[in-house]
């Protein structure tokens, strides 16, 4: 069992080796967001490589994506699971090019979390919208 901290560092890692690029933009966007939300608060910024390392170790792992997500559903609280698909799709949105693959492993995401269709949409469209440029 992991946190509910790490669960969601997996969450955003994963969404961001979907298409098997990790960008500066994703990059820099899950440092900012586990900077400045509220629910890492009380999290030690001290563990992030580990945490993130242990997430890649997983990935590698035959099924690693399926394992990954079973860990993230299993950790999360229900309160966090629109928190948890909320911050996948910010760093899917942070390079300004969502992928098919980065579009398939959200897809996967909310199924996991058991996230109605109409919730998912509605987070995506929020998504597309902090992003949006002129």
């Amino acid at each position: 069992m992991i946190s509910h901290h790490a669960a969601l560092i997996y969450t955003m890692v994963l969404a961001s080796a979907a298409d098997r690029e990790m960008t500066d933009p994703e990059l820099a966007r899950m440092g900012e967001i586990i900077r400045t939300l509220p629910v890492f608060a009380d999290y030690d910024s001290k563990l992030l490589p580990d945490t993130a390392a242990a997430c890649a170790e997983i990935l590698d792992q035959d099924d690693g994506l399926n394992v990954g997500l079973d860990l993230i559903a299993a950790a999360l609280p229900d309160k966090l699971k629109e928190t948890a698909y909320a911050l996948a799709c910010d760093v899917a949105a942070a390079d300004e090019k969502v992928h098919q693959e980065e579009l398939r492993f959200l897809e996967m995401l909310g199924n996991r979390l058991d996230l109605d269709r109409l919730t998912a949409a509605a987070i995506e469209r929020g998504a597309r919208a902090r992003f949006a440029r002129v």
